[in-house]
């Protein structure tokens, strides 16, 4: 490992305790292996970021060149090429972490399994934290064969949604979910919110809880429990969950406004962005939360498009730099709020930009920007093969069995800490 700087696991740790105190540490902790041998044993806030995806993505996800940076690998060396290819990009504090992942668990470090840990251990949390209630794909299907008066929103993207669904069941992505919602619903409708599993239908739920809608409920282990339950999804729909009216979003605003003030999100104008961006001590993640579309029509620069509810679902996968800023932009400040609070019980220093930047500035339409669409492109693996029945089901049920575990685990980790509001 000529060349390479290496890190203790004992360092890395007091790292980690610096981040938790907030004493202006910033770490990018990376993985070097490729995303299979990841998957099955990391460290909680590692990103993957294997070598063959170190030029196209390292701008946007550690942007700033002198940040600390340390990748682990298994012991197979993928760390130190890793470490060599971002001293030729100009990054100036990359380590090793000696021993690898091996010695990080020798030194009683938890090691996880799975993808977008932090933010599915987030959603478990939150779940417990709040009391999210729910209702199971038996008894959702009972409600619409007796005609009740609900209304299903697939808090996942269109593609996925596109895919396969709950029948009628709309598209409403989760950072559009408080914007939208309220031209839907009367006073007796009952709203269920679902993804493919649990996080992003618990987020959903929750958000559209705190933002002051009572009458809301996470479908329990999503179009996965929906067909563990035996029942049939359907498939190649693309029914969206309208703009909001003026009403509508005038009731959005005062809920989204409700939540800021409760977990204090911050807003900046575009003159102090400016300088965030433009500092060399510290790191600000400058992230578009609105819908591809609207993002690839028109964005400011240097903005990377990451759709609110996907960006709290993988935060590993956008913001690398922990202990960075993070400043959210939309049309009207209300997904960009809702994220924000999220992130921010998290653990992040997120704020939101002051709205009205769409008609003021000058925007670019570089949407297919190579950087951001490498990262947006990332969907989760099926965690079973769809052509095998039996395969499927096992697999199903495996992976909610592992997600609800995560809080076990979670509790006898001493670096990682949520904060709820």
């Amino acid at each position: 490992m000529a060349d390479v700087r290496t890190i203790s696991a004992a360092e890395l740790t007091e790292l980690h305790r610096g981040l938790l105190r907030g004493d202006g540490t910033e770490l990018a902790l990376t993985d070097a292996r490729e995303p299979t041998e990841f998957t099955r044993r990391h460290l909680l806030y590692a990103a993957n970021l294997p070598l063959s995806h170190v030029g196209l993505e390292v701008a946007a996800r550690i942007p700033r060149l002198d940040t600390p940076v340390v990748i682990c690998d298994g012991g197979g060396g993928e760390a130190a090429a890793v470490a060599l290819e971002l001293t030729v990009l100009g990054y100036t504090e990359a380590a090793v972490l000696d021993g690898g992942i091996d010695a990080w668990a020798a030194a009683g470090g938890e090691l996880y399994s799975g993808i977008n840990v932090p933010s599915k251990l987030f959603g478990e949390l939150v779940e417990e934290h709040f009391g999210t209630p729910h209702v199971t794909a038996a008894e959702l299907a009972g409600w619409l064969a007796d005609g009740r008066d609900l209304v299903v929103l697939d808090s996942r993207t269109r593609r996925e949604f596109n895919r396969m669904s709950i029948p009628t069941g709309r598209s409403c992505p989760g950072g559009e979910l408080v914007r939208r919602v309220h031209d839907l619903i009367d006073d007796g409708t009952t709203v269920v919110v679902n993804c493919a599993g649990r996080t992003r239908s618990i987020l959903g739920a929750q958000s559209l809880r705190s933002a002051g809608l009572d009458r809301v409920v996470a479908l329990k282990d999503g179009t996965m429990g929906w067909e563990l339950a035996g029942l049939k999804l359907e498939h190649g729909r693309d029914e969206l969950a309208p703009e909001p009216s003026a009403a509508g979003r005038a009731q959005a605003e005062a809920a989204a406004q409700t939540v800021a003030e409760r977990c204090g999100v911050r807003t900046v104008d575009r003159d102090e962005l400016d300088d965030w961006l433009a500092e060399g001590g510290r790191t600000t993640y400058f992230m578009d939360v609105r819908t591809p579309e609207e993002f690839a029509a028109g964005h400011l620069t240097g903005a990377i498009g990451a759709p609110g509810g996907q960006l709290v679902q993988a935060t590993d996968e956008y913001l690398v730099t922990r202990g960075a800023r993070v400043v959210l932009a939309d049309h009207d400040g209300i997904g960009a709020t809702m994220t924000a609070s999220w992130l921010i019980q998290m653990g992040w220093d997120a704020y939101v930009l002051e709205p009205g930047w769409l008609e003021d500035a000058e925007l670019v339409t570089d949407g297919a920007d190579e950087t951001a669409a490498a990262i947006r492109s990332r969907q989760p693996p099926l965690p079973y093969d769809p052509e095998d029945a039996d395969v499927a089901r096992a697999a199903m049920e495996a992976y909610l069995v592992w997600e609800v575990a995560l809080p076990d685990q979670y509790a006898g980790d001493d670096l990682v800490e949520f904060r709820f509001c």
